[in-house]
């Protein structure tokens, strides 16, 4: 199923390549607030209103208080913490003024999969999610080829999870599907046109 949305976002983005005059590459600070998750964004101008975006987001990383040792007899760790996932998304811009400056709303498709837990509680689920987003934000021209965005973002949709007593022991204590809306993201992007 990755591979074919993945295989979707490109050819829309690329699709649009031949009207499109105006591409930029986004790097958003506040997701390496979530736990060290890196991401990127591209998109293309369409129009003077619109532009079209696709991005992914990486969090690999695990983190424990104590060194633990992951071999066959080692003890579970209720310290460690985790934000890992992978997301995939791609979606539209409509901007008032001129795309790459000003306000603007966006809607997006997105999928994600993700293992989190030991952040806010002790139990850990992980799944996939499927969704709808919608955000809103401002885009202010810092130079001729930099801005700087902010925003904030919702999404909902469908996911299906398995949620387990905590992050390292692998007890299942829940597990099944639900409809979800969620805050999506927090937008501080420096971005590069070109």
């Amino acid at each position: 199923m990755k591979k074919i949305f993945i295989l979707f976002s490109s050819l829309f983005l690329f699709s649009a390549a031949a009207s499109a005059q105006v591409w930029a590459v986004a790097v958003n600070a506040a997701d390496a607030i979530e736990l060290g998750t890196i991401g990127v964004e591209c998109s293309a101008a369409v129009g003077q209103h619109w532009s079209i975006h696709a991005g992914a987001k990486v969090n690999p990383w695990t983190f424990a208080k104590k060194d633990t040792f992951n071999g066959l007899f080692s003890e579970p760790n209720p310290d460690q913490k985790q934000d890992r996932k992978q997301v995939y998304a791609a979606g539209v811009r409509w901007w008032p003024w001129n795309v790459y400056s000003g306000w603007w709303l966006a809607g997006k498709g997105q999928y994600q999969e993700y293992n989190r837990g030991g952040v806010l509680k002790e139990t850990s689920q992980e799944g996939d999610a499927f969704g709808a987003g919608f955000s809103g934000g401002y885009s202010l021209m810092l130079k001729e080829h930099w801005n700087l965005d902010f925003g904030l973002g919702l999404w909902g949709g469908w996911t299906q999870y398995t949620t387990y007593a905590c992050p390292s022991c692998g007890k299942v204590v829940d597990e099944g599907q639900k409809w979800f809306i969620l805050p999506n993201e927090v937008i501080l992007s420096l971005v590069y046109i070109f």
